[in-house]
């Protein structure tokens, strides 16, 4: 509940709530919160009950922590039914990202895919050269349209 407090916060409080409250006040002040807060948690786990009981036997094992957004997603993530782990292992972004600016740029790409598809007979010759050629225009030709473009 506190993980993220400190030694020098939690000396702080302590002396913030010995000013406010006074050192007569104070323990009776912790005990009211305690029990407060103990209240609080019976009152919540008996709702948890009755929830659970009224859902009937077919949500047993349904966990109220599931509602939380990320909690759902993460868990629904680690059921690997439809092989996602595979697929996001099997997938390395970096070399995807260098082999398409590498084809953008007109570099030969040197994977074991382009090695593959040139060795089983492909009569393309490698790579597409995607990069923008600049053609020299005569004197009095109108450069190309494209409705695309506009």
């Amino acid at each position: 509940m506190f993980n993220d407090i400190g030694p020098l916060e939690l000396v702080t409080l302590v002396v913030l709530a010995v000013l406010v409250f006074g050192p007569e006040k104070l323990p009776k002040m912790i005990q009211d919160v305690t029990r407060t807060i103990r209240k609080i948690r019976d009152f919540s786990e008996s709702a948890k009950a009755d929830i659970r009981e009224e859902l009937g036997p077919e949500f047993k094992d349904f966990e109220f922590e599931d509602l939380n957004p990320k909690t759902f997603i993460r868990k629904q993530l680690d059921n690997d039914e439809l092989g996602l782990k595979e697929i996001r292992n099997g997938f390395d972004l970096k070399k995807e990202m260098a082999d398409v600016t590498d084809a953008v740029h007109g570099r030969e790409i040197e994977s074991s895919s382009s090695s593959a598809s040139s060795s089983s007979g492909g009569s393309t010759g490698g790579s597409v050269d995607m990069t923008k050629k600049s053609e020299k225009l005569e004197a009095d030709e109108r450069p190309p349209f494209d409705a695309d473009a506009t």
